[in-house]
């Protein structure tokens, strides 16, 4: 399937297909080596590898080297954190092979605070990968605060209220950015209209591409319940299907090389995206498989919070007495700028086992009439439109 000598199984036109398909297929296997996939033939990753230096994650380290685990017994924890390390930087570097051109890699990671020998310290993971990433030729783009909400009703570490020996506790991950190469180029038709269905509002771009996310709490993630979340370590699938959505096209292929209990996967399913994903632990396959049952339902659920939020964005717009300039042709309700005219969020069909470890997701690309209607009052009317553009000359151009 992924020979060298054949077309990419995931780049075909859909255009001219009869039904609109996306393919996921899991190994479980090591992924520092990932031979079942193309050189240049990877669009985005998204992924959050084991934490060097979280206790929960020891042993999956020290299982593949013997070193690491001396050094945790030693005591000598800068060197088991390099250690650790030095395992992730196998992935990155074959990272670097599968990537596409253009193609953007999300690392999910957080840094460490550990005592070993009495002495407490932070390992500075998101910093070690950014300079392993900077070193093969990645180019790092911004990155975003993932400020993860605590219950926890004691936030302080160390000596509570009694200086110098208090700490300041960790309450945020990385989402580090990278790119690979230039920037994508969409060069036909074809695709240059394929880019222009991917759009996202404009309300969601300014949310999504804040650098700090306050409000990923997880909570359209139907697929697995928390306990199973917590064995697994597993982010909301809101994540992955927000940078999905933020920095790849339908069709693209989506890897992730340490793909757990299978959000990204899933997150690929709901936005229409090809997908793969590696994992040492062939104990998430049934959990996989048991939730692929959801991903319909869930999936189609986040379709409608979209539309719903947008025509909620709407609704408050104008109780502030604004207007909007366009209406999206698929649903026919407005739309702030020229780029979301055309944007269409495909609904899932159906997701089907097609082998051992191999899934199909077909799509209804129609779009619900439910939205068509009277948004006159929504709109900027054509008086309106043509004194805005004469006083900002840049505005039509922008959009």
């Amino acid at each position: 399937m992924y020979k060298k000598c054949q077309p990419h199984p995931y780049k075909k036109k859909q255009s001219k297909m009869k039904n609109i398909k996306t393919t996921h297929r899991l190994y479980f296997k090591n992924s520092k080596r990932m031979k079942e996939i193309h050189d240049a033939s990877v669009d985005l990753v998204v992924t959050s590898p084991p934490y060097p230096m979280i206790a929960m994650w020891d042993e999956l380290f020290c299982n593949q080297s013997k070193k690491i685990e001396t050094a945790l017994k030693s005591g000598r924890g800068v060197d088991a954190f390099e250690g650790m390390h030095a395992q992730l930087d196998a992935v990155w570097a074959e990272l670097r092979r599968v990537s596409a051109e253009g193609g953007i890699v999300c690392i999910n990671i957080g840094d460490a605070v550990r005592t070993i020998n009495d002495r407490f310290a932070l390992y500075s993971n998101h910093a070690r990968i950014q300079t392993a990433m900077a070193a093969l030729g990645f180019s790092s783009l911004p990155s975003i605060l993932w400020r993860k909400q605590t219950n926890a009703p004691n936030k302080f570490m160390g000596s509570g209220m009694l200086p110098p020996g208090a700490y300041v506790t960790l309450e945020h991950e990385y989402i580090l950015v990278f790119r690979n190469g230039d920037k994508k180029e969409f060069p036909s038709l074809a695709e240059k209209e394929n880019r222009r269905q991917s759009a996202f509002f404009w309300e969601e771009r300014n949310l999504w591409f804040s650098d700090v996310w306050m409000d990923l709490k997880g909570t359209t993630q139907r697929l697995f319940n928390a306990k199973t979340r917590n064995r697994s370590g597993a982010f909301p699938f809101e994540l992955p299907y927000r940078l999905i959505q933020m920095f790849s096209v339908k069709d693209d292929l989506v890897l992730d090389p340490f793909m757990g209990i299978g959000t990204t996967l899933f997150a690929a399913m709901a936005a229409r995206r090809n997908s793969v994903g590696f994992d040492l632990e062939k104990k998430f396959r049934d959990l996989i498989h048991d939730a692929a049952n959801g991903v319909v339902e869930s999936s189609n659920a986040r379709v409608a919070q979209r539309l719903e939020n947008h025509l909620a964005f709407l609704e408050n717009r104008l109780e502030q007495n604004k207007t909007c300039k366009y209406l999206n042709e698929h649903y026919q309700f407005p739309v702030i700028t020229n780029q979301e005219r055309t944007l269409l969020i495909d609904r899932l069909k159906s997701v089907k086992q097609t082998q051992k470890d191999s899934f199909e997701a077909e799509y209804d690309p129609k779009a619900p009439q439910a939205f068509s209607g009277d948004w006159e009052k929504y709109l900027t009317k054509e008086s309106e439109k043509k004194k805005k553009s004469a006083a900002d000359p840049r505005q039509m151009s922008l959009f």
